[in-house]
């Protein structure tokens, strides 16, 4: 009798379990049958949130549904990263990663996800390099001035950033450490009134993302001395990188990725590469150039990579640099 109630149980339980396998094959077989979301953890209205809205539009066509962008900002970007790593990894929830994911690690003591293990990468989307601008009334138009004048005036320049562990942060610690010179950090709560105090000539200077700053640059507001990125851009085609002006090796660009919580198939991360794929239409391309970005489209291992470089890379800079936050 408990033999055969037991193999009849063992029967039903097998059963169950190939009807949720089929039933779960079914539906990766049939997505997306639902709108999909892009998780954005900043505030509406930045080059993060334009480089969501842009990507949304063009792979929704080749989805055949909706994608939504969801803005879930706060806590550098942790309550956006760790809402999309606790979701379903059933493809209808993905996350705008940044080398924030990166940074973040070393920053906080109590993390709520893990960065590579938490997520399953699907490409990166854009770079956006850093750039250096300085206060017009500054006696330097290039970054061999700057970095002479900051040596023979030691403490005399300021530097605005936009948080402690902010992109600005780190790019100017990057840049003190590689260039040898000793310049004043001035923290803000965001970058809006760092790049207010220095187009206000109350601050020297400042690392901030292009997209920000290019109209502020274009106008005259600020002078742009260097790139971090490794190449020229073409919107601003006469300001040279920091690495071809005097600091070998100098890089500090910003990156958006699309990343989904870890466990998500792998047909599904086939379709969504597809998918963008189909939307590098040269309008889209050109939207995003003119924005000051780099886009690209990646393999997730790419992804994966640039994610393990900033962990080296951030990890010592930001111990060195004695960075914490308040």
């Amino acid at each position: 009798m408990f033999t055969r109630l037991t193999a009849l149980c063992s029967l039903c339980f097998m059963c169950v379990i190939a009807a949720v396998s089929s039933s779960s094959y079914a539906d990766e077989a049939k997505w997306p049958d639902k709108p999909v979301t892009i998780v954005v953890p900043w505030p509406p209205g930045g080059v993060a949130d334009f480089v969501a809205r842009v990507v949304s539009q063009k792979i929704s066509a080749s989805l055949g549904q909706s994608v939504i962008v969801e803005n879930r900002p706060g806590a550098g970007t942790n309550i956006g990263s760790d809402y999309v790593a606790k979701a379903r990894p059933d493809g209808y929830t993905l996350l705008l990663g940044s080398s924030n994911n990166a940074v973040n690690k070393f920053l906080f003591r109590n993390m709520p996800y893990d960065p590579i293990k938490s997520f399953t990468p699907v490409s990166l989307l854009v770079y956006v390099p850093n750039v250096l601008v300085v206060h017009p009334s500054v006696p330097a138009k290039t970054v061999g001035e700057l970095i002479s004048y900051a040596k023979q005036h030691p403490d005399e320049l300021t530097y605005a950033s936009a948080g402690n562990g902010s992109p600005a942060h780190l790019a100017a610690e990057k840049f003190k450490t590689m260039a040898g010179v000793r310049i004043r950090n001035i923290t803000y709560k965001g970058a809006a009134p760092a790049v207010t105090d220095v187009m206000a000539g109350r601050v020297s200077m400042m690392f901030t993302n292009l997209p920000a700053s290019l109209s502020a640059i274009q106008s005259g507001k600020l002078r742009a001395v260097g790139l971090g990125g490794t190449t020229r851009s073409p919107v601003v085609p006469n300001v040279p990188t920091i690495a071809e002006s005097g600091v070998p090796g100098y890089e500090a660009s910003a990156w958006y990725g699309l990343m989904a919580p870890a466990g998500t198939p792998a047909n599904v991360i086939e379709k969504l590469q597809q998918a963008l794929a189909s939307a590098r239409t040269p309008e889209a391309l050109d939207a995003l150039r003119q924005r000051g970005t780099d886009p690209r489209i990646s393999p997730p291992e790419d992804l994966q990579k640039q994610l393990q470089t900033d962990l080296q890379v951030y990890g010592p800079l930001i111990k060195a640099a004695g960075i914490t936050l308040e």
